[in-house]
């Protein structure tokens, strides 16, 4: 029997109850992924508000707002695993490898392959790290999945597929779309992928491995264009051109110090929205170093800007294609040609566009296929045989062999691809709308930052494509990315 519509006392309490938590656990995640703590402590946090994650409370919420539906969904989820995610994050912590004398803990193992320009080496520490991923994560992934899996039944659903098209995701439409992008832009990325692997590692597509990837996009031979004691001040000036003073922000925080168990993926984390938001990175050298720098300060001027007086779902819950977007709209700056000319005045901006073009057709390409497995992956029976679908899926849109370990710890959860996905789209849509009205050094008019400022203020209450359509008046489509990556390439 369906549970009973919760009342509208109930409501308010579940969205104060979940504030709180998710406060804890972004609390939680900054202090382990950041570095400053050894153990992630999931677990108590979840014991702490355990009546958010009993299934009672998931089948009761499904009267109330979708959003809190959904929170209510993932925490009963999240429960049955709290302490699979504890047990990965402290083998991530602790795994260590030696390659050719050198001992390297497991979350630098990345970062050691791009900063490695010794081929063979590269391949030593990739093989080392993936042997390392399948004995000792893989089998705490495959047990969470399964269980996750069993448990999504409980929630009246067949799949974990089914129940995300019940809160309103359009997985179907958007995969057609990726599909027509994978379609549209697989010779351009045949061509331009090819010419960028032989002219910064001396080897064909066909040729390049995933030992390759990582050292392709750490694009050592930019450094000199994209130094490090100029990077924060970029930001601060371009954040000033806008009208955001960053080191008057009382509620930004900045980590950007390098330690050992920090992780090497950059993240935002808003512990209080708008009162507290950590913005952290591992740097590692170069226009990787800016890239995700401005990328995570679009997440955390998006955070810092929301209004308090919006309810919990506006702020913390919602579409995350509008905190990406606002995350992508930054991220892109640093290889827009009349952001270059103003802040960094590189000999040849165009090339850095292009780079940033051919960088951004191997995302969307990645991501799409990643949508598309994770499609097949959550209405699987039997999910190791998804091994080999993994393999073949994301080889095919990469040209690129890719490890097939790594099917279970490539997925991030919620569907959330499809959140990277449309970010992408609402850039390429919002970027252009800037430029026709205020022109190509859009970022340097106080009028687009005020612009920007009412839309952050908003939270993530509208959609993406409700957020575009009231701005631009267009609709939200993946074409538009490979029509912004061929402006780039000068296709």
């Amino acid at each position: 029997m369906p549970a009973d519509a919760p009342t509208s006392r109930e409501v308010d309490q579940f969205r104060d109850r979940a504030d709180r938590f998710i406060a804890d656990l972004d609390e939680e995640y900054y202090l382990h992924f950041a570095g400053l703590k050894e153990t992630l402590d999931v677990e108590q946090v979840y014991e702490r508000y355990e009546e958010l994650t009993r299934l009672a409370t998931a089948q009761q919420m499904r009267g109330g707002p979708t959003e809190l539906w959904r929170f209510a969904c993932e925490g009963f989820l999240g429960n049955l695993t709290r302490a699979h995610q504890a047990r990965l994050a402290q083998a991530e912590t602790e795994l260590e490898t030696t390659v050719d004398g050198q001992t390297v803990p497991y979350r630098m193992l990345r970062v050691a392959m791009s900063n490695e320009a010794d081929r063979d080496k590269r391949q030593r520490l990739e093989e080392a790290r993936v042997r390392l991923l399948d004995e000792h994560l893989n089998p705490v992934y495959l047990d969470a999945a399964q269980i996750d899996q069993d448990a999504v039944r409980r929630l009246d659903q067949p799949n974990y597929y089914a129940l995300y098209k019940d809160f309103g995701f359009r997985l179907d439409e958007l995969a057609d779309e990726c599909r027509a992008l994978l379609d549209d832009t697989e010779k351009l990325w045949e061509r331009e992928g090819d010419k960028l692997f032989r002219s910064r590692l001396g080897l064909g597509l066909s040729e390049a491995r995933a030992w390759d990837v990582v050292r392709l996009f750490r694009a050592t031979d930019l450094d000199e264009l994209y130094p490090s004691d100029r990077m924060l001040p970029a930001l601060e000036a371009t954040l000033t051109d806008l009208g955001v003073d960053l080191r008057s922000q009382e509620n930004v925080h900045l980590d950007l110090d390098a330690r050992p168990s920090k992780t090497p993926r950059a993240f935002c984390a808003p512990i209080e929205v708008p009162g507290k938001v950590m913005l952290v990175i591992q740097p590692i050298g170069g226009k990787d170093d800016w890239e995700a720098l401005f990328h995570e300060a679009g997440h955390t001027e998006h955070y810092a800007h929301t209004r308090a007086d919006l309810p919990t779902e506006d702020r913390r819950l919602g579409d995350m294609a509008v905190t990406e977007g606002w995350a992508m709209l930054m991220q892109h700056l640093v290889t827009e040609p009349a952001w270059l000319n103003r802040r960094l005045d590189v000999p040849r901006p165009a090339d850095l566009a292009y780079d940033g073009a051919v960088s951004l057709l191997y995302f969307v390409r990645r991501y799409s296929a990643k949508l598309l497995y994770e499609i097949e992956f959550f209405q699987a029976e039997e999910i190791t045989s998804m091994r080999n679908r993994y393999f073949e899926i994301l080889s095919d849109a990469l040209k690129i062999p890719v490890n097939p370990e790594s099917y279970l710890d490539d997925i991030d959860g919620s569907f959330y691809v499809t959140g990277y996905l449309r970010s992408w789209a609402f850039e390429a849509q919002l970027r252009e709308y800037l430029r026709s009205e205020l022109g190509n050094d859009w970022f340097a008019k106080r009028d687009a930052g005020d612009l920007l400022r009412e839309l952050w203020s908003l939270g993530q209450g509208p959609t993406a494509d409700a957020l575009l359509k009231d701005v631009t008046g267009a609709k939200l489509e993946m074409a538009s990315v490979a029509e912004r990556i061929r402006e780039g390439i000068g296709a």
